[in-house]
C-alpha cells in the first residue's frame, strides 16, 4: 500500500492547520483563521433553569467559548429561551448549542432560540432499534428521501435564524439502514455524517460544523480521517469538531482524550475541541486548554523532510511488521521501560513503583499487571536477585554480564556492539537514511527512538515510515523526554505523542522519560497503551459525562463500580446516564449499566439488554451477579 501523498491532512511533517470554511455560532468563529475554540456541555437538568445558568457561568468562566445543553424534548428546548436570556442578564454572550437526538420537532423549536443545534444522523429522524433489517438499493434510498423530508425544514430554519448546525455523528448510534450495509465501522460513520451534509449543500446551507466521536480511539481517529479525505473528494471543506466520548474520569479519562483528540491535531485537524470527562464540566476546559495551547509555537519547529510515499494504510490500523527479539517486536504486545537511572545505590523497594513488590519472608516478588517490562539503569548496578520477568538495560561502559542484562550504546558506540548479542541502541529521528541503513544490519538489536523537533510526533513518524519503505524490521521503542512539564502536562503531552504513534501501529515500546514520580510515569505508559487498544492491563470503564438526560450521579455509581470491578483484567464496562447513551454509546464493552428511568436501571451482555428496570439501590449488586452468570467474575482475594 502507498499513498503518494497524504490522503487527509495538509501535511505528514510540517504543522500546519487544515483549512476549514468559517462558520459563525452567534458571536464566535469556528474554522478559517480562528484558533481552535474549546467547548462543553452542562450536567444539569435543562428545566432546571436557575442551575444551568449558574452552571454555565461556571464553565464560562474557566474558559468555555461554546456551550452545549440537552433538549430531548419540546420542553427542554423551550426553556433554553429562559437560560439565554438569563445569561444575557448577567452579561454572558457566549453561544448556546441545543444537543438534539430523538425528536426533529424539538430541534425546530431550538433552532430558532440558540446559535447552534446539534443533531446526531444515527437517529435524528428515526429512533434507532438496534435491529438490522435487509436494505435494498431501492428501500435504502426510500429511506433516505423520508430523512430528507424531515431534515430539510430544519436547514430552512437555521437558514432564516443565521443558526449553525453540528452534523455530530457518534459510532455507537449509528442508524439501523446504515449498520445493514456498512456496519459500525468509520466508513459508516462518515457516510452517516456525509447523507446529510449532501443535503444541506443542496439545499445552499453550510453553517455546518462535523464531527465523529468514538470511545475507541482507534475507530475515532479513523473516522475523522476517513471524513476529511470524504469532504476533500467532494470539494469540502467544513470545520471539525474533536471529542472522545464516553472517555471516562480521572487520569485514565485524560489520557484517552488526549490519545483521540491530540492524534488528528497533530495533523493540524481540529477547529473545536470537547474533552468529555465524567466529573463536573468546569473540570474539562482547563484540560482542552493545555492541549490547544500546545500547538500555539507549533508552526515554528525544525523542518521535517517530507514523507513522499506512505507504506501504511491511515484509515486502519496494522502493526508495523518486525523481528522478534526477545519479548520484543512481532506479535508481542508493546513493552514498557520504566527509568532509575538518576538513583544512586539501588534496592528492592525502588522497585516499587515499577510494579515489583518483594517479600522478605517468603522469598518471592510479587508482580502487578503494570510492571515494567525493562529497567533502565544508566551507569548503576544491581546486586539483587531480579524478578524473572524482568530486563535490565545498562549503559555500555557500565553493563554486566549477567542473565537479563543489556547494554545500551549510543549512535557514536555503535560500532562497539556485538552482534551476536541482545542490545539496545540510543538513536533520534532526524539521522540519515545511510546511517539508518546502516544500523539495520545489527539484527540483534532493538532501536530506542528519541526526537529533538518540537514536532517530534511526526518527526518520529517520518522514521518508522523510512524503516518501512526500506523493510527494516528492528524492533523500535518510542522514547520521549518530559523533564520540564508539568504532571498535567506530562500526562496529556505523552499519551498525544506515544498514543498517537500507537494507533498507526507504531512501536514496539515505550519510554517516558520523565522527573515526577517514577509510581505516576509507570501508571501513563499503561495508560496510554490501554486508550489505544494496544496493550490491556486494567478494567475499561466507558462512562459518559453526564448532561441534563442523566438519571443518576454518574460519578458516585462509576466510583462504586470501579471499586467493585477494577480487577477484572481486560473487561470493558459501559456506564451510561440515559437510554440516549445506552446501548449505542458503549458499543464495543462487553458489559452495561444504563439509566432507562428515574431511579431504574437496566443491564446489559454487549448490546443485549438483560435485565430491565432494577432499582438503583440494587442494580450494582446485580452487575456483579450478570458478570458472575457469564463466567467473567473473579473473586479479588484470587487474583
Amino acid at each position: 500500500m502507498g499513498f503518494r501523498q497524504s490522503p487527509y491532512c495538509p501535511s505528514l511533517t510540517r504543522y500546519q492547520r487544515w483549512q476549514t470554511r468559517e462558520v459563525m455560532v452567534g458571536s464566535v468563529g469556528v474554522g478559517g483563521k480562528n484558533p481552535i475554540r474549546i467547548q462543553s456541555m452542562t450536567t444539569t437538568d435543562t428545566l432546571d433553569t436557575i442551575g444551568t445558568i449558574d452552571q454555565s457561568i461556571r464553565m464560562i468562566n474557566a474558559g468555555c467559548e461554546i456551550v452545549r445543553v440537552t433538549a430531548p424534548s419540546i420542553k427542554e428546548a423551550e426553556n433554553l429561551q429562559a437560560i439565554r436570556d438569563g445569561l444575557r442578564e448577567k452579561g454572558y454572550h457566549t453561544p448556546l448549542v441545543a444537543d438534539i437526538h430523538f425528536t426533529p420537532n424539538a430541534a425546530e423549536v431550538a433552532a430558532r432560540i440558540v446559535e447552534k443545534v446539534r443533531v446526531n444522523p444515527g437517529n435524528y429522524a428515526y429512533r434507532k432499534k438496534f435491529e438490522i433489517h435487509d436494505y435494498n438499493d431501492e428501500t435504502y434510498a426510500e429511506k433516505l428521501d423520508r430523512i430528507r423530508e424531515r431534515f430539510i425544514p430544519l436547514i430552512q430554519i437555521c437558514k432564516e435564524y443565521g443558526t449553525a448546525m453540528r452534523i455530530g455523528t457518534n459510532h455507537g448510534s449509528l442508524s439501523d439502514r446504515i449498520m445493514s450495509r456498512y456496519g459500525d465501522t468509520p466508513i459508516g460513520m462518515v457516510e452517516s455524517a456525509m447523507e446529510f451534509l449532501r443535503i444541506a449543500e443542496d439545499e445552499k446551507y453550510h453553517d455546518i460544523i462535523l464531527s465523529m466521536k468514538a470511545s475507541n480511539t482507534q475507530v475515532m481517529v479513523q473516522a475523522y480521517r476517513l471524513l476529511v479525505k470524504t469532504m476533500v473528494l467532494e470539494g469540502m471543506n467544513y470545520p471539525l469538531h474533536l471529542g472522545v466520548t464516553e472517555a471516562g474520569e480521572g487520569e485514565d479519562g485524560r489520557i484517552k482524550s488526549s490519545v483521540g483528540i491530540g492524534t488528528l491535531m497533530e495533523d493540524g485537524l481540529g477547529d473545536t475541541i470537547r474533552v468529555s470527562l465524567t466529573e463536573e464540566p468546569e473540570a474539562e476546559i482547563p484540560v482542552a486548554q493545555l492541549l490547544v495551547n500546545r500547538y500555539e509555537a507549533r508552526k515554528n519547529h525544525e523542518p521535517i523532510p517530507e514523507i513522499n510515499s506512505i507504506p501504511y494504510d491511515p484509515f486502519f490500523r496494522n502493526k508495523r511488521e518486525t523481528n522478534t527479539i526477545m519479548n520484543l517486536g512481532g506479535d508481542e504486545v508493546p513493552r514498557i521501560i520504566g527509568n532509575m537511572s538518576k538513583k544512586d545505590l539501588l534496592t528492592y523497594h525502588d522497585l516499587i513503583p515499577f510494579g515489583y513488590i518483594y517479600s522478605e519472608n517468603r522469598d518471592k516478588w510479587q508482580i502487578s499487571d503494570q510492571a515494567v517490562d525493562f529497567l533502565f539503569i544508566g551507569d548503576n548496578s544491581i546486586d539483587f536477585e531480579i524478578p524473572g520477568t524482568l530486563g535490565i538495560i545498562q549503559n555500555h561502559f557500565s553493563s554486566e554480564d549477567k542473565e537479563r542484562h543489556f547494554s545500551f550504546y549510543s549512535l557514536d558506540e555503535k560500532s562497539l556492539i556485538d552482534q551476536n548479542k541482545i542490545s539496545f541502541l540510543n538513536i533520534y529521528s532526524d539521522i540519515s537514511s545511510s546511517l539508518i541503513a546502516e544500523i539495520s544490519q545489527l539484527k540483534k538489536t532493538i532501536f530506542v527512538l528519541d526526537t529533538n523537533n518540537e514536532h517530534g510526533y511526526a518527526d518520529q513518524r517520518r522514521f518508522f515510515v523510512e524503516c518501512m519503505n526500506k523493510t527494516i524490521q528492528n524492533p523500535i521503542i518510542v522514547k520521549r523526554s518530559y523533564r520540564h512539564c508539568s504532571q498535567d502536562e506530562l500526562l496529556l503531552y505523552s499519551a498525544t505523542d506515544l498514543g498517537g504513534l500507537q494507533l498507526d501501529g507504531f512501536g514496539d515500546g515505550i519510554w517516558i522519560d520523565s522527573s515526577h514520580d517514577a509510581g505516576y510515569v509507570n501508571e501513563t505508559a499503561f495508560g496510554i497503551l490501554q486508550a489505544s487498544r494496544s496493550r490491556i492491563s486494567k478494567t475499561e470503564y466507558i462512562s459518559c459525562p453526564s448532561c441534563g438526560r442523566t438519571l443518576f450521579d454518574l460519578q458516585e455509581t462509576t466510583a462504586k463500580i470501579r471499586a467493585r470491578t477494577d480487577h477484572l483484567k481486560g473487561l470493558k464496562i459501559g456506564i451510561m446516564g440515559c437510554i440516549v447513551n445506552g446501548p449505542g454509546e458503549m458499543a464495543d464493552a462487553d458489559y452495561g449499566y444504563v439509566g432507562t428511568g428515574v431511579g431504574k436501571i437496566s443491564l446489559y451482555k454487549g448490546q443485549d439488554v438483560i435485565e430491565k428496570n432494577i432499582p438503583l439501590e440494587s442494580a450494582v449488586d446485580a452487575l456483579i451477579q450478570l458478570i458472575d452468570f457469564h463466567g467473567d467474575w473473579i473473586d479479588p482475594a484470587d487474583v
